[in-house]
């Protein structure tokens, strides 16, 4: 892991390598993608079958293609019932959270007398990706599938990839609760373009969410605008700010939690006790010797972690201050990974410095706004001759004439 200190010369140009480094796709995903999803657009199923057989060992004319609601409804029903508690709280304030997020129409009569306003509508239709490679999480389906159904999506799909046909219960259990519509056992980049472009089996959708590897998110990328989608997401990544009052294995274990998720995740610690970065360091480590997930992380660790040292911190920073932040999680008792299952924000959030001009998975990214305006006689009276001014100074006769004929 890497060891900074503000004081040390250089330390300007470290730490912008630091975070601008990228750790996403690069020019081969790129192309690949590329190939797979003019393969889906040309093929349809028959490309699906063939990726899902050569990526996924299993024969979707043998497994099936879809997974009905009766096997999602046993999967709930054979639920652990403490799990069931748990995945239900979760639902029921990650529900309530994104409810209060519903923009309202607007609907006002101005000082001309023109109406003006605006109304909003939800997609039609929307694609969840839920990946099925390093581990089963039911929260991402319950934090992209319950906005979309507060949003008022009429059909919500799920797509997931099902390693030699076997399907996580846990996943399934999950969707049925968030009141998923349908689940077809596809996934990769393949999967992306059949909700793009549609297939015999699968319908096109409006929008595609949800996180995936390398090759889901350049799948996304690519499709935007055939599609609309929730954001190119990088690997997850965590900065903790902590002075020395902190307790070292608290902060390790925060850090460690995002680097499980995969090996190029990224974890930094800001502080400004140089003994106390080196406590956790020394946490961080005895952390990674009991840990599943420790050869995930310690990858991530080695690779990408950080501990940077400043000469102070403000005994609390104000929120105010944090510009550019998906999700900000405040004080001791708020660790990062209650705001991944149960707290109610979402946690599909943007990484790679996207913070710097995207938000956080919302209701928003389901819906559409459509302005209206109404004149009558006296209000296009009032503002007519300035739009036909406007039009003939920009060449465009016709648009002025449109409006000089009701003068």
């Amino acid at each position: 892991m890497i060891r900074l200190s503000s004081s040390d010369p250089g330390f300007d140009s470290a730490f912008t390598a630091l975070v601008n480094a990228r750790r996403e796709a690069d020019a081969d995903v790129s192309r690949d993608v590329a190939a797979i999803v003019a393969k889906v657009r040309s093929e349809g199923d028959r490309a699906l079958r063939d990726y899902t057989s050569r990526f996924d060992r299993h024969d979707l004319e043998a497994s099936g293609w879809e997974i009905g609601k009766a096997e999602r409804s046993a999967a709930l029903a054979n639920l652990d019932p403490e799990l069931r508690k748990a995945i239900e709280l979760a639902a029921e304030r990650i529900g309530a959270y994104h409810a209060a997020q519903k923009p309202e129409d607007r609907d006002h009569v101005d000082a001309t007398g023109v109406r003006l306003g605006a109304r909003w509508n939800a997609v039609e239709a929307a694609g969840l990706y839920v990946p099925g490679g390093r581990a089963a999480y039911p929260s991402t389906v319950l934090m992209n599938a319950i906005p979309a159904r507060v949003a008022g999506v009429e059909r919500l799909v799920m797509v997931t990839p099902t390693p030699d046909g076997e399907v996580n219960d846990l996943v399934l259990a999950a969707a049925e609760i968030a009141g998923v519509d349908e689940v077809w056992r596809v996934g990769g980049a393949q999967a992306i373009a059949a909700l793009a472009y549609g297939t015999d089996h699968i319908r096109p959708v409006d929008v595609i969410v949800g996180p995936g590897n390398a090759w889901v998110a350049e799948a996304k990328r690519q499709l935007y605008g055939v599609v609309g989608i929730d954001m190119v997401a990088g690997p997850s990544e965590i900065v903790v700010v902590a002075d020395a009052q902190n307790d070292p294995a608290w902060i390790a274990a925060d850090l460690l939690s995002q680097a499980e998720h995969d090996p190029t995740s990224q974890s930094i610690l800001f502080t400004d006790d140089a003994a106390f970065g080196h406590a956790v360091e020394r946490a961080v480590g005895d952390q990674l010797a009991g840990l599943a997930t420790g050869n995930t992380a310690a990858a991530a660790w080695n690779a990408y972690g950080a501990v940077i040292v400043v000469p102070t911190l403000a005994a609390a920073v104000p929120l105010d201050q944090v510009r550019h932040a998906g999700s900000v999680f405040l004080g001791r008792y708020t660790p990062e990974a209650i705001g991944d299952y149960i707290a109610g924000p979402n946690h599909v959030l943007p990484t790679g410095r996207r913070a710097r001009f995207a938000s956080g998975l919302s209701v928003l990214d389901f819906m559409k706004r459509t302005s209206f305006i109404a004149c009558t006689p006296d209000s296009l009276a009032a503002i007519g001759p300035a739009a036909v001014a406007l039009a003939h100074a920009e060449g465009l006769p016709a648009h002025a004439a449109s409006v000089e004929v009701r003068l």
